[in-house]
C-alpha cells in the first residue's frame, strides 16, 4: 500500500489503488455515482472527506486554543462549563464532565420537561405489514416511538421469510443500531438489500463512511450518492410476497433521519403506507438511485423529487391557489418548515398574498420572507416555535378550492435553494383521511401556539398578542 502525507491534517493517509483505464469520454460530475466496492474515484472521495474532516477538527482546536489565551485572564468571568470544554479540546486536563450529551439527562429531570412516554403507533401481536394492508399510519416523533415504528418496520422485514427486498436511504444514521443489524441479517438470509449512504452529510462524513464499509462487508449493495448532489431524501421500501404469489410493496417517507438517538429530541413526521400510488413511485425512484449514474429525472406521478421537478410543481401549486383566490374560491397555503430562503418561492407567495390567498407558515429557522408588509404580504403570517424539541418536520397544505380537493404533503425538503435545487429530496402526498386530519391538527395547533414567536415585517420576532 502507498501512503502520502496530508499537509492539512498532518496525518499519513493511504493512497487509492491505481486508477482504471481512461474512458473515451470522462463522465460529467453529476453523472458519477459512487458504488462502494473497488472504485478508485470512490476511494479518492472517501480520502478527501477524511482529510477534510480531520482538517476541520484541527481548525476548531486551533480556534479554541486562541480562545484559551484570550480569555485566560478573565477565567473567573466565564461559565465553568465553557472554559472546561475549551481546555479539554485544547488538550489540557478537563476540570469536570464536558460531554454535552449529558445535558439530555439534566433536561429530562427539569419541571418544564416532564418525562413523556412515546406512543406505539402499531398494535402489538400483528405485523406492521398486516396493519398497513388495512390503512396508512402517520407518525409524529418523538410523541410516537421511533423504535416501535420505523425500527420495528425494518426488523420485521429482515426477519420475515416472505420479504424479498429492503431498500432505504441513510443520511445521518448515527452509531450502530438495530437497523444496521437487521439489514445485515436480511442480507445473510439472501434478501436483496440496497442502501444509499450519503457520505457528504456535513460533520457525519467519517461515521457514514464507517456505515458504508460495514454494510458492504455484510454483503449489502451500497451506493454512496452522486458527486455533485447530496441525497437528503428519507425513504424506505420493503417488497414482500403476498398470499397470491405476487409482490406487495410497503414504503416509509419521512422528514427525519433514521437515527434512534435524534428521534428522541427532533420533532419529525413520517408516513407508512402500502398505497400502490405511493409505493410504485418509491420503487421507481429507488431503481434510479441505486441503479443509475444520473440524478433522478423526476416525472413521477405522485412523488415530488428535487432537483428534477419539486420546485416547478411547488410553484404550480402556489399559482393554483392564486388562481382560486382570484376566482373567489377557498384559497389557503399552510406549511411547516425548517427554513424558507428561496427567492422564487418567496415572490410566488407574495403574489398569492396580493391575490387574496391566506398564507400561514411555521418556520423554525431562517426566513427571508417578510410578512405583513402593506401592499405586498398582508395575508402572510409566519411563526417560529422553539421549545423542548427541535422542530424538524416538513408539512405542506394547499386548500385547492376547498372540500375533498385539498392536498397535504410531507417530506424532506425545506423551501431553500439547497433543498429545491442542489439536493435529492422527496415530498409525497398524503391520501389517508386519518393521516390528513393529524397533519391538519399539527398545523392548526402550532399556528395558534401561545409560545410561538411571530415574525414582524421588519424581520424581528415578537410574542403574539393574546
Amino acid at each position: 500500500m502507498r501512503w502520502h502525507r496530508c499537509l492539512r491534517c498532518d496525518s499519513w493517509l493511504p493512497l487509492p489503488p491505481p486508477a482504471a483505464p481512461v474512458r473515451d469520454r470522462p463522465p460529467a460530475r453529476d453523472e458519477i455515482a459512487l458504488p462502494l466496492r473497488g472504485k478508485p474515484l470512490r476511494d479518492k472521495v472517501v480520502l478527501r472527506l477524511i482529510a477534510i474532516n480531520r482538517a476541520f477538527h484541527f481548525v476548531i482546536l486551533a480556534l479554541l486554543g486562541v480562545a484559551v489565551l484570550l480569555f485566560a485572564s478573565h477565567r473567573h468571568e466565564l461559565k465553568d462549563t465553557f472554559y472546561r470544554v475549551v481546555v479539554d479540546l485544547q488538550g489540557g486536563v478537563a476540570g469536570g464532565p464536558v460531554h454535552l450529551g449529558a445535558l439530555r439527562d439534566v433536561a429530562t429531570s427539569l419541571p418544564d420537561y416532564p418525562p413523556s412516554d412515546a406512543r406505539e403507533p402499531f398494535a402489538p401481536g400483528r405485523s406492521v405489514a398486516a396493519q398497513l394492508d388495512e390503512h396508512d399510519v402517520l407518525v409524529h416523533h418523538p410523541y410516537d416511538s421511533f423504535i416501535a415504528s420505523f425500527e420495528r418496520f425494518i426488523v420485521e422485514a429482515a426477519d420475515d421469510p416472505e420479504v424479498q427486498a429492503i431498500k432505504l436511504t441513510l443520511y445521518r444514521p448515527g452509531g450502530r443500531s438495530a437497523i444496521g443489524d437487521a439489514l445485515s441479517r436480511a442480507a445473510a438470509a439472501g434478501k436483496d438489500v440496497s442502501v444509499m449512504v450519503e457520505l457528504k452529510a456535513r460533520f457525519d462524513e467519517a461515521r457514514n463512511i464507517a456505515w458504508a464499509r460495514s454494510l458492504e462487508r455484510d454483503g449489502i449493495h451500497v451506493v454512496t450518492g452522486l458527486v455533485s448532489l447530496k441525497t437528503h431524501a428519507k425513504l424506505a421500501l420493503v417488497v414482500r410476497r403476498d398470499t397470491g404469489g405476487g409482490a406487495r410493496r410497503y414504503a416509509h417517507i419521512g422528514s427525519g433521519n433514521y437515527n434512534p438517538d435524534t428521534s428522541l429530541s427532533y420533532a419529525d413526521v413520517g408516513l407508512f403506507t402500502a398505497d400502490q400510488r405511493i409505493t410504485g413511485d418509491v420503487h421507481a425512484l429507488f431503481n434510479e438511485l441505486t441503479g443509475s449514474s444520473r440524478p433522478p429525472r423526476g416525472g413521477l406521478r405522485h412523488l415530488l423529487v428535487a432537483p428534477a421537478d419539486l420546485l416547478d410543481r411547488l410553484l404550480a401549486m402556489i399559482e393554483r391557489e392564486t388562481a382560486h383566490a382570484r376566482a373567489g374560491r377557498p384559497a389557503r397555503i399552510r406549511a411547516k418548515l425548517n427554513g424558507l430562503a428561496d427567492s422564487t418561492v418567496a415572490q410566488a407567495l407574495y403574489k398569492a398574498s396580493q391575490a387574496g390567498v391566506d398564507v400561514d407558515l411555521v418556520v423554525r429557522g431562517i426566513c427571508t420572507l417578510r410578512p405583513g408588509v402593506p401592499g405586498l404580504s398582508e395575508r402572510i403570517r409566519v411563526v417560529s416555535i422553539l421549545g423542548r424539541f427541535l422542530e424538524h418536520a416538513r408539512i405542506y397544505h394547499f386548500a385547492n378550492g376547498g372540500g375533498d380537493a385539498e392536498e397535504y404533503y410531507i417530506g424532506s425538503a425545506d423551501w431553500r435553494p439547497r433543498n429545491l435545487r442542489r439536493r435529492v429530496e422527496v415530498v409525497a402526498p398524503v391520501f389517508d383521511p386519518a393521516a390528513r386530519r393529524t397533519l391538519d391538527k399539527i398545523l392548526t395547533e402550532e399556528l395558534r401556539a401561545p409560545t410561538a414567536w411571530l415574525l414582524s415585517p421588519d424581520g424581528g420576532y415578537d410574542r403574539p398578542e393574546s
